[in-house]
Order: structure tokens, then sequence, then C-alpha cells
């Protein structure tokens, strides 16, 4: 199959078939690719506030989905990995067709979805959620078949088990070296509290190990609460080292774990390397990336600017001011949802708003949390009014912070799997 490159060209609504006529050959078709925040949530709104008259498909190659917010707690030992798991027995029990299978390929023209075990999906509109891929290449003597040694656990699942699991086997005394991802990337403040859930761990069961990060960024989301909780709970363990210091010129070797930091080398004994990271393949082959690797949507509705019959939501899209979070793909696809059932049933469609707020646990009972308010200009999703913890606050703050994570963490994934 042949699939084309069909370009949406302008803002009005060239190429997209008017709800009637949708009505008028049976029930309008919604195919949804990648089941996460972004597509399990449009799925499940979709099929939801229907009430029955869209035709929901859901595709996602995993019967169960292994959420990457929150897998940091898993690795510090905050919570099992059984609790990140979730099932979409309950997507399809609220009238969605969930599809087991992978996406190998879209064709704009014919508007079908060609999946990899030979099933041929068309649909009337269509909504593209896959998350991340990694940029090749972008960490010198690093390649996918190096994440079994150096393994990224950035895509959640048995690299984040991998990962618990060498840090808990380091040597006493060990080096664990986490090569920092260049913006933009996946949850922001992820690699940061990730280090303080390493740092919580090697206190408890290696207290004279060493953390050390290589980061190719000047600065990084809440640096400042970070550093301060480093210097608080974990001192002279964490060494960051920023592109002064050499963070952008990093070589791995993974044959002798090895990191290579401006020509010097250093013995690791646990190394999380986080590459570049650019919107997932099917996005990129059914040719809705800019040159960024990302793919550009309309603020106001997450309607691909290259294609007016689709939406990118979440991590993959190049919206503007809000992170790549769970958070941002749920908030997003509830205004895709809304936008696309107006325009296949007729329902009313209020201006888009948008929210994110971002948790992260430092220690025990040490939370701490950024977030803003959004809404659509012409140019991008725009921050509008935003808020983010304080050093020195007290500990029952930190600690009601902290809770308030957990809350909702159980909230949003029953917002998205039902």
């Amino acid at each position: 199959m042949t699939f084309g490159r069909r370009t949406f060209l302008g803002t009005a609504m060239a190429g997209v078939l008017s709800a009637p006529m949708l009505r008028a050959q049976g029930k309008p078709r919604v195919v949804v690719i990648g089941g996460g925040a972004g597509g399990g949530t449009v799925a499940r709104y979709l099929a939801k506030d229907s009430q029955g008259a869209l035709d929901v498909t859901l595709i996602e190659p995993n019967r169960i989905y292994t959420t990457c917010f929150f897998s940091n707690l898993y690795l510090g030992g905050f919570r099992d990995f059984a609790s990140l798991q979730h099932g979409y027995d309950k997507l399809a029990a609220g009238g969605v067709t969930v599809v087991h299978d992978l996406a190998a390929g879209v064709d704009r023209t014919a508007r079908t979805v060609a999946l990899a075990g030979g099933q041929v999906l068309a649909y009337d509109r269509l909504v593209i959620a896959p998350g991340i891929d990694f940029v090749e290449g972008s960490v010198p003597g690093w390649t996918l078949d190096a994440a079994e040694k150096m393994p990224h656990a950035y895509k959640a699942g048995p690299q984040t088990q991998l990962l618990f699991d060498q840090i808990r086997a380091m040597p006493q005394g060990g080096v664990f070296a986490m090569i920092a991802p260049p913006n933009p990337y996946r949850c922001p403040p992820g690699p940061y509290e990730r280090i303080s859930m390493v740092a919580h761990v090697l206190k408890t069961t290696n207290p004279t190990a060493k953390i050390l990060v290589a980061d190719p960024k000047a600065n990084y989301s809440k640096q400042a609460l970070f550093e301060d909780g480093w210097q608080t709970h974990y001192p002279g363990m964490v060494e960051w080292l920023g592109p002064d210091m050499g963070g952008n010129v990093v070589e791995v070797r993974p044959d002798t774990m090895e990191v290579v930091i401006d020509g010097e080398a250093t013995r690791v004994d646990c190394c999380n390397v986080i590459p570049a990271q650019k919107a997932g393949v099917i996005a990129a082959a059914a040719g809705l990336t800019a040159d960024s690797g990302w793919a550009p949507v309309d603020p106001a509705t997450m309607r691909s600017k290259m294609d007016g019959n689709v939406w990118i939501l979440g991590d993959a899209s190049a919206q503007g001011d809000m992170p790549k979070s769970g958070f941002s793909a749920n908030s997003q696809a509830k205004v895709a949802a809304m936008t696309i059932r107006g325009e296949l049933t007729g329902s009313r469609v209020f201006p888009a708003k948008y929210s994110n707020t971002c948790w992260s646990l430092i220690a025990p009972d040490d939370g701490v949390k950024v977030g803003a308010s959004y809404e659509p200009t012409p140019e991008k999703i725009a921050s509008v009014e935003s808020f983010v913890s304080q050093k020195g606050e007290d500990a029952a703050l930190r600690k009601a912070t902290y809770e308030e994570s957990l809350g909702w963490y159980a909230g949003i994934t029953a917002d998205i799997f039902g």
C-alpha cells in the first residue's frame, strides 16, 4: 500500500466531510492510535459523551498499559509495579472498540489506517497519540540495542523494571550515571525526580555510592527545588554537570560501562541514558511532523496543521507552552473530543482551556509541584497563569503536596481508562 501525504492547507475545513454526509453512511468513524493518557482519554470521552452516536476504535498494541508518569516512584520503592498498570476492559465496556495491534501506516488520502496484523480500518476522523520515540544517534555510542545494558526507562514497562534491578545491584560505593535529554522531552521534571528516587534508594542501601548527571541543558524544571532537596536529603551524593562542565559533550560505551564527558572517561555501575526525543514514528510515517520531529497542531483544537481530518495529542504534538506530561495529554484530549464530537454530531463546542500540574517526590513526604493554566492564541497554546512550590516550605505542606499527587494519579487513571 502507498501511504498518501496529502497536505491540509489553511485553517478552513477543506477536505473535511460534513456531519450530515457521514450520518448518511452510518455512524461517523473515529479511529484513535495510541492508548495512553491522550488516546485513552479521547476515546473514552468520544464514546461516553456521544452516547453511542460515534463509532470509536482505539488501536493499542499493549493489552496492559504501564504509565511512565509515577514510574519514578516505583524506582524509589514507593509503589509496586502493578500499581502502574492499567487494562482496557472498562474502555471496551464503555463503548470503545479496542484493537490490540500496531498501527503500521496511515493513508490520509483514502482515510485508512493499516495494522501490522493486516487489517485496514477506515476513518472519518483520526486521532494520533503515539507518545515519543528516540532520536537515533543523539547520544554517541548508544542505540536501542544498548538499552539492555544502559536502559532509557522512558517508555515504561520492562525497561523500568530493568533499571529498578540495576540500581539495587550496584556495588557498594558504585557510580550511577544519568545522561539527561535536551529540550523538548517527555515530563520535564522526570529525570530529576528520578535522580531523587535513585538517591533515596542508595542512601538506604548503598550510602557511599555517587550519582553523576551529564546534562546538555543549562537549566531544567524545578531546578532550585531539586538542588535544594538533594543538598538537604542526600548531601554530597549528586553531582550535576551542565553544558559549562561538559554535560553537552557526552559519549557512552555500553560494552565497558563507561561514560565519556568532555573527553574524560568514567567507569560507572549503572547508566540511565535518556536520549533526545521526537513524536512517535507513526506521526512521521503519516507525514504529520515538522523538521523538529514533532507534529504541529492548531492551538484551539489540537487538529493537525497538515490534515484537517487528523488530531495529534500529548507528547507527540508541537503545541506551545504545555509540557509533555500525562496531565497535559489528558487535558488536550478533552478539547479534541469536544471538537470532534461537535463536528460529527452537532453538539455544542466551548472555547478551549487547558491545564497541567507536574508533581515530583524528592524524599519521603517531600513533594513539590509546578503547573499552569493555558489558553490558545493564534500562534500557540500559551501559559496564562502558573504556580510552583517554593524553597523552605514546611514539612506539612510538602507532605500534603505528595498526598495530593497520589489522589491525582488515582483520579487521572480512572479518567483515562474508566
